[in-house]
């Protein structure tokens, strides 16, 4: 069994992120982690790029997250869903400890990773992560923060 298995971020997917950040601001959320705009690892492209905001409610450590970000490559696409009736969502991310033996016990499993878990230092904060699909599609992620 997972143990600790916690909700970390919700990813916002967006076409305009000046726009968006904007309206995440006027409702409360406040910037949490800037990833500026760059190429990252682990999400199933070979290539992307995107620019991306971790955007919190409050500062406790333990506050309600979204991870707002533009695709630039590929460029973010679709509308979004219809109606609440539609299956998925962007990408759920569980924080846990122990990443590596979850990812073990799922990789058993038959669980479809994106990739191995990829290690980084991003926003100042060293962290693991791998992301994974349920059997809808939606991708799902885990994180484990590691200290230095």
């Amino acid at each position: 069994m997972i143990e600790n298995l916690q909700i970390y971020h919700v990813n916002v997917n967006c076409t305009d992120f000046e726009r968006s950040l904007a309206f995440y601001k006027m409702i409360g959320f406040k910037e949490h982690i800037n990833f500026e705009e760059g190429g990252v690892d682990g999400l199933g492209f070979e290539h992307c790029r995107i620019k991306a905001r971790l955007l919190s409610l409050g500062d406790d450590p333990r506050a309600t997250v979204i991870d707002l970000i533009e695709w630039k490559e590929p460029k973010t696409a679709g509308a979004p869903y219809p109606h609440l009736a539609h299956t998925g969502i962007a990408r759920i991310c569980f924080r846990l400890k122990n990443l590596d033996s979850a990812y073990e016990e799922l990789l058993e499993k038959g669980v479809e990773f994106l990739s191995p878990p990829i290690e980084e230092k991003l926003g100042g904060f060293k962290q693991k992560f791998v992301c994974f699909k349920d059997p809808d599609g939606t991708i799902l992620e885990f994180v484990e923060f590691i200290k230095d």
